[in-house]
């Protein structure tokens, strides 16, 4: 079942390591069209409107008892979660850096040009869809091996420390996380329940897929 996962599987064309400066052109290939659909589910899930993303609602919370901008708490929020990837013996890659590039990019691309849909049912469905893209996404990019985005690399860092299942381990941290944001302040909605339960068993379905797919 794939809810238990508890590691990611390897393909032929993932990457031997992380820091890897000339993987395949598959590997890139993979990477690339995993962190495109990670972005663009992550853009549908804000044009439907009914909530921002856990980490999202985290980074207001933190903006409105602070004064900074959203994107520099944002920032800040990376390199925090960045820094406890030492103690999880983490390693960045291509991955990491593309990561951040790529999504953003990707996001800003679907609100641009993808518009809400009018009635409130079908915007929770776009939002029950945003879901499963990350997590699909987050299959195939996690699975290049290339280095995981701050957020995945602590959830991976975590699932190899405690060996508990992927599923588990971020509906935990995306649980807290937005837990914390909104006793911050920040604005939380039923897309934002639908992220946070949604995205550990996503994560593990797209882990899943892309192992039976391609062993």
């Amino acid at each position: 079942m794939f809810l238990s996962i508890k590691k990611i599987p390897k393909t032929n064309w993932s990457s031997s390591k992380p820091l890897n400066f000339k993987p395949k052109i598959i590997t890139f290939v993979y990477l690339s069209i995993g962190l495109a659909l990670f972005g663009l589910g992550e853009g549908l899930l804000i044009v439907s409107t009914t909530g921002n993303s856990p980490w999202s609602v985290l980074a207001e919370g933190l903006s409105l008892k602070t004064g900074n901008s959203i994107g520099v708490i944002t920032f800040l929020i990376s390199v925090f979660v960045l820094s406890l990837w030492y103690f999880l013996k983490q390693k960045p890659g291509v991955g990491t850096l593309m990561n951040i590039i790529i999504i953003a990019l990707m996001i800003d691309i679907t609100i641009d040009f993808v518009d809400a849909p009018s009635s409130i049912f079908f915007r929770y469905i776009l939002a029950c869809f945003s879901v499963l893209l990350v997590g699909i996404g987050s299959g195939i990019y996690l699975v290049a091996n290339l280095g995981p985005g701050p957020r995945d690399g602590l959830m991976t860092g975590l699932t190899n420390k405690t060996n508990l299942p992927i599923a588990i381990i971020r509906a935990f941290l995306e649980i807290s996380v937005v837990t914390m944001g909104w006793y911050l302040g920040g604005t939380v909605g039923i897309g934002t329940l639908i992220f946070a339960l949604g995205i550990g068993p996503a994560v593990a379905l797209g882990l899943y897929l892309v192992d039976r797919v391609f062993n």
